[in-house]
């Protein structure tokens, strides 16, 4: 049976799901920040300092290709320029917060004295802080944040306002799919309710839409989380959401690329691809081409190689025992438990078919032999 979760409601369902961390941007240019986690006498990690050997943790495959694709070449890339002949242990938990934890504890257990986490469950993950500062070992969370106060570095995009980008993008151009007269109908199919950023992406996507759900523009008439962003899962809930309303749906908010492509199998099924309003996000190739092809109507670039540059720095910085208030400007970002997070929080992009050559192809994220096979020659300046 598919659940709803209505966003009025939400604020009730949190303490169920994961308790929303809120971006706190604050000047704080005269706070001097410690890099070691000011615990006494640890063991051997030393906060970082001098470290050779970093551990890496990613997530899963599944909710996007730009884990493997993008985010594991750039993060080596950026780590090994950073620290000339540091050994890097890399690991993927194939959407397993169990095998995260246990890819953790082997690293930590081989002597990694930094570790770059993507965490696949952002609660969970506290576990591996929990073991890390148990060793003097800094975590940096990557993309998506830990819930735990002992947090050392958090590294990603400012995800309230990627979500603001997709909300955004639906309120300037839902007229384009409205029927004379009547209110477009929207279903609003979010990410895993286990990953922070979905609840981020959520809230920055209904700060812009609320008001236009409120005053009648809009009519919001099925939200989901889908567990683990599986494509196929928000193929079945968009299946599901055009029977219940016998295809009167004219907005598709879906909050990543992989999920996106499901959503638009299950239109094609309706005949209804081209014809409803798409949103997306991480500029894969295969979103980017469904822009070209008009099923997709726009995604959300954020630039990978800037964020694993960002981790670079960071590394680099940890393993001088430099202060890295310069690479966070006094940016920190709670956490449920009360924890101020220095943060690095880099700038996404919305692209749709207008930018396309600007954005993902001019700095070299996507080729046109990646997005524009069987897209005729000529179209919108990229093929």
């Amino acid at each position: 049976m598919k659940m709803f979760v209505r966003w009025d409601r939400l604020h009730s369902l949190l303490p169920g799901l994961l308790i929303l961390p809120i971006l706190l941007l604050t000047s704080c240019s005269g706070m001097s920040i410690n890099m070691t986690n000011n615990t006494g006498n640890l063991p051997s990690g030393a906060g970082g300092k001098g470290c050779t050997k970093v551990g890496v943790l990613l997530p899963e495959t599944t909710s996007s290709v730009r884990w493997e694709t993008k985010d594991h070449p750039l993060l080596v890339q950026a780590i090994k320029a950073a620290i000339p002949g540091v050994q890097i242990d890399y690991s993927n938990a194939h959407d397993s917060s169990a095998t995260q934890l246990t890819q953790a504890e082997a690293d930590l257990a081989n002597g990694d004295c930094i570790l770059v986490v993507g965490p696949h469950d952002s609660v969970a993950a506290a576990s591996i802080v929990e073991k890390a500062k148990a060793q003097n070992v800094p975590v940096i969370a990557y993309d998506r944040l830990i819930q735990s106060k002992d947090l050392n570095y958090y590294v990603s995009f400012d995800n309230v306002k990627v979500g603001q980008l997709q909300g955004q993008y639906i309120a300037d151009h839902y007229q384009e799919y409205q029927k004379a007269g009547i209110t477009p109908n929207i279903v609003v199919i979010s990410g895993s309710q286990t990953d922070t950023n979905a609840l981020l992406f959520s809230m920055g996507a209904h700060s812009v839409l609320d008001p236009l759900f409120a005053n009648g523009t809009l009519k919001n008439v099925a939200e989901t989380f889908t567990p683990d962003w599986i494509a196929s899962t928000a193929q079945a809930e968009m299946e599901a959401d055009l029977a219940q309303q016998q295809n009167n749906i004219q907005i598709a908010y879906v909050a990543n690329d992989g999920m996106a492509g499901g959503v638009i199998t299950a239109l094609q099924t309706a005949k209804l691809n081209g014809k409803i309003l798409v949103t997306g996000q991480d500029a894969t190739a295969e979103g980017v081409h469904s822009i070209l092809t008009g099923d997709q109507s726009m995604t959300v670039y954020k630039p990978i190689a800037k964020e694993a540059q960002s981790v670079g720095d960071l590394v680099k910085a940890l393993n001088n025992g430099s202060d890295i208030h310069a690479l966070t400007n006094g940016v920190t970002t709670s956490t449920f438990d009360g924890g101020n997070i220095p943060s690095i929080l880099d700038t996404p992009i919305a692209v749709d078919r207008t930018n396309i050559a600007s954005t993902v192809i001019a700095d070299h994220y996507l080729t046109k032999a990646d997005i524009c096979n069987g897209i005729p020659a000529g179209t919108d300046g990229v093929c």
